[in-house]
């Protein structure tokens, strides 16, 4: 089974709103989903997204692929470094 990590869109037509969500491969976009690690709301100034950390790098540990928005977001969100840092301590 292929875990994702990717974006589940939420909100009003013209008015996204997304939940970073782990989920299986082969489920729809807005279908089921594993757990819920996060948001991201686009339209605010500055853009917010908010990640549980400790659940994002247990996942990216375990081999869930974030899609390449989801990476995107990641990196600014310094979930990376913080990956880094705990490997290099181990």
């Amino acid at each position: 089974m292929a875990v994702k990590i990717r974006l589940r869109r939420m909100g009003a037509k013209k008015n996204p709103f997304y939940r970073i969500v782990v989920a299986d491969s082969r489920s729809p976009r807005n279908g089921r989903f594993i757990e819920e690690i996060g948001y991201y709301n686009p339209l605010t100034e500055p853009k917010i997204v908010k990640v549980d950390d400790e659940k994002a790098m247990n996942w990216l540990n375990n081999g869930a692929k974030p899609t390449d928005t989801v990476e995107r977001l990641f990196r600014e969100a310094g979930i990376y470094e913080k990956l880094n840092e705990n490997k290099s301590q181990e």
